[in-house]
């Protein structure tokens, strides 16, 4: 069962979350504005947190900026709005992923599963050494020559699979579907928005993250 929390001042919003969320078993959590929905987070644990942008009192953006110190909890953003600077606004604040509204509840249902299962997924306790870059796996922690950079979750998984997978290639679509664990119906400039971003906090190993013209992207280095 998971702990969903769903943040949006639309009633109707959060009545159809709720309907979807406890018909899948899930206990489901209703804020109607980002100041409550921080209230509850200081203390409460959630699995996934749904956040709505446009909301009043504190908007989403806001209210993910102070739920972060807190928790570190999946995040879903919900918009009326498409706007591309919206999706990589949210995205470098951490974002796990954007659904444009009108949505379709199922859909929504597939994501949450898919980024809670993924979470899930990760466990034993490792180390990938690539000379100066070192990737902590158990504590998702990852350090350029001995500096711990700060990653947004959705780069950070980026890294480790690219890592996981290196010296292959991988195309635009791969990675979407394995990284954000479902079918993705979005724009390849997601994939190429944060590889950018990746590889700006990669600083001196930028190069490792090779783009592969007509394809897509691999890992180029050696194991320490």
């Amino acid at each position: 069962m998971y702990r969903i929390l769903v943040v949006d001042d639309e009633e109707k919003i959060r009545e159809v979350v709720r309907e979807y969320g406890e018909f899948s078993g899930h206990k489901v959590y209703e804020a109607w504005d980002g100041i409550q929905a921080v209230k509850m987070c200081r203390e409460n644990e959630f699995s996934i947190i749904i956040m709505d942008i446009m909301m009043p009192r504190l908007d989403g953006f806001s209210a993910v900026k102070e739920i972060r110190k807190y928790t570190n909890a999946p995040v879903l953003m919900l918009s009326a709005r498409g706007e591309e600077y919206d999706k990589l606004f949210g995205f470098e604040l951490g974002v796990d992923d954007y659904v444009t509204k009108p949505f379709s509840p199922k859909e929504l249902m597939a994501r949450i599963n898919a980024i809670i299962s993924r979470d899930k997924g990760r466990g034993n306790k490792k180390q990938l050494d690539f000379n100066g870059l070192n990737i902590d796996l158990d504590g998702r922690s990852v350090y350029v020559d001995g500096n711990k950079v700060d990653m947004t979750p959705k780069e950070y998984d980026l890294l480790v699979y690219m890592a996981k997978n290196k010296n292959r290639a991988l195309t635009r679509e791969q990675l979407l579907r394995d990284i954000w664990g479902y079918d993705f119906y979005g724009d390849d400039r997601t994939i190429d928005t944060h590889i950018k971003m990746l590889r700006s906090n990669l600083g001196p190993y930028r190069n490792y993250v090779v783009t592969m013209r007509g394809i897509g992207y691999k890992f180029e280095a050696e194991n320490e």
